[in-house]
């Protein structure tokens, strides 16, 4: 067993005192004393007071060690004793416990016997042996950043953004030996995706709302212990570490909102890439989607196809249409261009997508509300806005229709760049 029944069941009625003081805790800010204020109503005067190690790394670990921290060698507090577990070079919690004078332990650790209740992981990123949780009586934590067990592995803050979640939240659970994520649940909180919203955006909100629910859960762990939901099979999914690779834009495929969604995913630590006259560009500065005039009636733009737009300073590129929409907008520009009737000059039509323009010298224009997004600037050699890159690069081949010429107003998807689509279909356990 992993934890004594009979211990469990002598701290539960004590510990339902706490619970009931923690359902009326309402936040008051993120700074030390609110820190603090959280922590004394919480307390109850049968407050459990736990030692703990806590095991993590990064930023989104270190909101739940300040937390914990607060919480610790008062009166008021729950945490008796906290020291940390973290992993070599210069990580956030390491620098956290060091300027706090948390006592550090290297990875493995050694020497925790009858030491430590309870452990907490949080963004370690290492598999803890059954040797090691077997010698807390409490076993280990975990706070997880999905509603388990959507989104087992590594990164499922970044997988939520790439597969357009509208909810997400924070799960508790119990570590298992063997495999990442698979422990039963103890607590878990809901959270609505909010639209636009950045991998970096959720994970700070997840963060903060997994210190609250892990204090919440650690006022009332016996009881919750006793009430444990183990994790089924169904609705899991994995959440694979963001790679380099999928950072490839592969136009024929993804459709605007699937690279919107690429982009607030992994944009801030991977630029999105594409190719250009074989060599590697990368887009910044995302611009969304973006509406297109194309009065040229030679070109007939397809994936990748690059058009700069004067008015808002982008590059547009053609992306895949949803639903099959591009082909039919390409029948409707031949249609509208062949068949317009005079009397229809000066007049616009929308339809399927596309904004068909008939000008008093019978020109026609067809206009794009959707296929297209927009780049404010690259980098190639340097970095170039988009109007330099269409004057120094561009310009010249805007009027041309030659294959290789109109190939240099193209970017080109990388070969065997389709490690996002791969992982879609893979992302089933």
């Amino acid at each position: 067993m992993w934890t004594s029944a009979k211990t469990i069941r002598a701290s539960v009625e004590t510990l339902k005192r706490c619970q009931r003081c923690c359902m009326g805790t309402v936040w008051r800010g993120d700074t030390d004393r609110g820190q603090r204020q959280l922590c004394r109503v919480l307390s109850s005067a049968s407050k459990p007071k736990w030692r703990l190690l806590f095991f993590g790394t990064d930023h989104f670990a270190v909101e739940s060690l300040k937390l914990l921290t607060s919480c610790r060698g008062t009166s008021e507090g729950i945490v008796e004793t906290l020291e940390v577990v973290t992993l070599a070079g210069d990580v956030p919690v390491k620098r956290f416990a060091q300027e706090n004078h948390l006592p550090l332990h290297s990875w493995p650790p050694d020497d925790v016997n009858g030491r430590f209740d309870v452990g907490v992981v949080v963004s370690f990123g290492c598999l803890l042996p059954e040797r090691l949780i077997s010698k807390f009586p409490y076993g280990i934590l975990n706070v997880h950043p999905s509603l388990l067990p959507r989104w087992r592995g590594p990164a499922p803050i970044f997988h939520t953004i790439l597969h357009g979640d509208s909810v997400t939240g924070v799960s508790i659970i119990q570590i298992r030996p063997h495999r990442f994520d698979v422990g039963p649940i103890l607590n878990q909180q809901f959270y609505q995706v909010p639209e636009n919203c950045t991998a970096d955006e959720l994970g700070g909100t997840l963060a903060t709302m997994g210190a609250h629910l892990l204090i919440n859960t650690l006022m009332s762990l016996s009881e919750r212990m006793e009430n444990q939901r183990e994790q089924g099979q169904t609705g899991a999914t994995f959440a694979p570490k963001i790679k380099m690779s999928m950072s490839w834009i592969v136009w024929e495929e993804q459709t605007c909102d699937q690279i919107d969604r690429l982009y607030r995913a992994v944009g801030s630590r991977i630029p999105l890439r594409t190719m250009w006259m074989g060599r590697t560009i990368k887009l910044l500065d995302f611009d969304g989607k973006c509406h297109v005039s194309l009065s040229d009636q030679r070109r007939n733009p397809i994936p990748g196809s690059v058009s700069f737009q004067k008015e808002s300073n982008t590059l547009a590129v053609c992306c895949k249409l949803g639903g099959g929409v591009g082909c039919l907008v390409g029948v409707w520009a031949f249609l509208w261009a062949v068949c317009v009737p005079p009397q229809s000059k000066g007049k616009h039509l929308l339809c399927l997508g596309a904004d068909c323009h008939s000008g008093e010298d019978g020109t026609w224009t067809l206009g794009y509300r959707d296929g297209w997004v927009g780049f404010r600037s690259v980098l190639l050699k340097k970095r170039l806005t988009a109007a330099d890159f269409y004057n120094g690069y561009l310009h010249q081949t805007q009027q041309k229709n030659t294959p290789c010429e109109m190939a240099e107003g193209q970017f080109f998807s990388k070969k065997g760049g389709i490690e996002v689509h791969q992982m879609r279909k893979n992302s089933k356990l």
